[in-house]
Formats: C-alpha cells, sequence, structure tokens
C-alpha cells in the first residue's frame, strides 16, 4: 500500500476536481502504464480512479480526477471533503486496461468522467506518432472535463460530442471506425451501446476493450439462488445483495477476480447448467446468447441454479 499526500486540488468542473499525489515519505512513486488505476481506500471501501498524464507532463506525481456523486454510496463526496495537505491511503498502480501494441489505428471513446484512462492513452500515442482518434461524449459541455486542453493538446485528433446539443450517433461512428481497435471507457449504459453498434459495424470483438467507470449495483429486484460447483457437487446460495465471488469467499473458497465492476474479464468462468443473468461489459451479444460464459463478479442467475465449472 501507498501513503500519499494531496499536493493540489484543482476544481475542473462543479463535480469533478483533481488531485496532484506525491508520496508521503518523499520517496519516488511506482510507475505505470496508460490505462492503470488506483484504489484508494475510502470509509465506502476501495474506490479506483484513473492515473492521468497529459502530454509534457513531468514524471513522479500521480494524477486523478473525481466525479461527485451526490446520490452514491459516500465515497465520492469524502473524496471531494479532502483538502490540500491531506493524506491517502491506495494500492499501488494496476493496470486492467491496456494500450495494446497494435498494427491498426486506435480510436478512444469516452462518456463522461470515463474521459480519465484515455486522456492518458492520446498522450502515449501522441508520444509513440501512432495515428488514433479521440472521441467524447458528456451531457453539455461545462459538464465535461478539460474540453480546452484536449483540443489544444490533441489537435484535429480530438472530437467533442454534447448530447445537448450535438449528440453522438455510434452507428455513425462504428462505421467509420472499421479497421480500428476500440477503447471505450464510461457508464453501463454508453459501453453496451458502443459495443453494440461497434459489433454491428463488423469491428471484431478482439478489438473491442472496455473499462466501466462505475461500481455495479445490485438491483432492489434480486433474488436468491444456488450456484452448484461442478468440481466438488457443493451447493452454495447466493443471497440478494451478495455477489457470486462474495458467496465463495464466504464458503472458504478462493475464486480469482479482479475489478469487481464487470470489466476485466478475469472471474470469466464456464456454465454447465442453468441461466445466466449477465450484467457484465466484457462478453459480445454472442457469448451471452450463448449461456456457456459468465463473469460471476457482478452476474446473477436466471434460473434458480447454475451450475459453474469451477
Amino acid at each position: 500500500m501507498l501513503k500519499l499526500t494531496i499536493a493540489q486540488k484543482l476544481a475542473v468542473t462543479k463535480r469533478i476536481s483533481a488531485f496532484t499525489l506525491v508520496a508521503a515519505d518523499g520517496e519516488a512513486l511506482p510507475g505505470y502504464t496508460a490505462g492503470a488505476h488506483i484504489a484508494v481506500e475510502t470509509a465506502s471501501g476501495p474506490r479506483s480512479y484513473s492515473l492521468i498524464d497529459w502530454p509534457g507532463d513531468t514524471p513522479g506525481p500521480y494524477t486523478i480526477a473525481v466525479q461527485r456523486e451526490d446520490a452514491g454510496d459516500g465515497g465520492s463526496k469524502a473524496m471531494h471533503a479532502l483538502s490540500e495537505g491531506d493524506t491517502i491511503t491506495t494500492a499501488e498502480p494496476k493496470n486492467d486496461f491496456e494500450l495494446r501494441t497494435e498494427d491498426k489505428p486506435a480510436a478512444l471513446l469516452a462518456g463522461g468522467i470515463g474521459v480519465t484512462p484515455l486522456i492518458s492513452m492520446a498522450t502515449t500515442l501522441r508520444a509513440q506518432s501512432r495515428p488514433f482518434v479521440f472521441h467524447y461524449s458528456g451531457r453539455s459541455a461545462d459538464a465535461m472535463a478539460w474540453l480546452d486542453r484536449s483540443r489544444d493538446e490533441f489537435g484535429g485528433n480530438f472530437h467533442a460530442h454534447f448530447d445537448d446539443t450535438a449528440p453522438l450517433d455510434l452507428n455513425t461512428l462504428m462505421a467509420d471506425l472499421t479497421g480500428h481497435a476500440l477503447y471505450i471507457c464510461g457508464p453501463k449504459g454508453m459501453i453496451e451501446a458502443a459495443r453494440t453498434a461497434a459489433e454491428a459495424a463488423g469491428i471484431a470483438a478482439a478489438d473491442i476493450h472496455v473499462e466501466l467507470f462505475t461500481n455495479a449495483a445490485p438491483s432492489a429486484a434480486d433474488s436468491a439462488f444456488e450456484i452448484e460447483i461442478a468440481s466438488s457437487g457443493e451447493v452454495i446460495t447466493v443471497a440478494p445483495g451478495q455477489t457470486i465471488i462474495e458467496a465463495l469467499e464466504a464458503a472458504g473458497l478462493d475464486p480469482l477476480y479482479d475489478c469487481q465492476r464487470g470489466d476485466c474479464g478475469i472471474c470469466q468462468t464456464d456454465v454447465i447448467a442453468g441461466t445466466p443473468d449477465h450484467r457484465d461489459v466484457v462478453l459480445s451479444q454472442a457469448e451471452r446468447d450463448s449461456g456457456k460464459v459468465m463473469q460471476i463478479c457482478v452476474s446473477r442467475a436466471l434460473s434458480a441454479r447454475l451450475v459453474l465449472d469451477l
């Protein structure tokens, strides 16, 4: 774990603040690559924030941005209550959203605060002289962070879209992006709509990389269901408001997982019997329709029992 001091706190929009973080002990901070995040410890549990790099930034400090969610569980409000000089505890940087080395142009698509990891990707792509386009969509110009700086830094590669005046047409956009490697970050609805449009345009699933910028929320309509472990025959009940991973750990098992948001794919598990209720943003529509795999960190069951290949 890292203990970091807030060296600067800067309001970017009415709801978004940027934090510059340095090591509390003055030591050099661990390095990272574009798309990486740190998990900050809050009273509501760890919260992941992408690390932001701009062209010309001095290496060393970390920069993150936090959007205040007044209807959330308090994590973002606690971050906004912090001041310069305060210290926070975080995990070391981790990257579930790597910018890959590919022989094709990259297309970056951000929704709202999901712009943060894509700024770092655009910075890396520019430094490497790799071809890319950067599309940033939000509710309105005044709610979107760093519009002017993005235009200045990325020039004609950068395109802004505003829901209130000039909304983004995903079908038209994806038709223009055939042949690109696509990186999408934003809220779940935007990611799902973008993936559907990309698949319809013929962009291969292997070329679609996503990161969800919100934590999965349970539904009030969720009910209990059972999972059967195929290797042992053990049956475990998953309660409403509990994830499959939480139920497995409560039963003494040690499942493999990471993001717990349904966007990294590490917890993907084969389904032998039963019908999953898919809530991830990783699987293609064909994979969902097959019912043969699921992400057990967020997805649930439409049948009374799932038999999983565990």
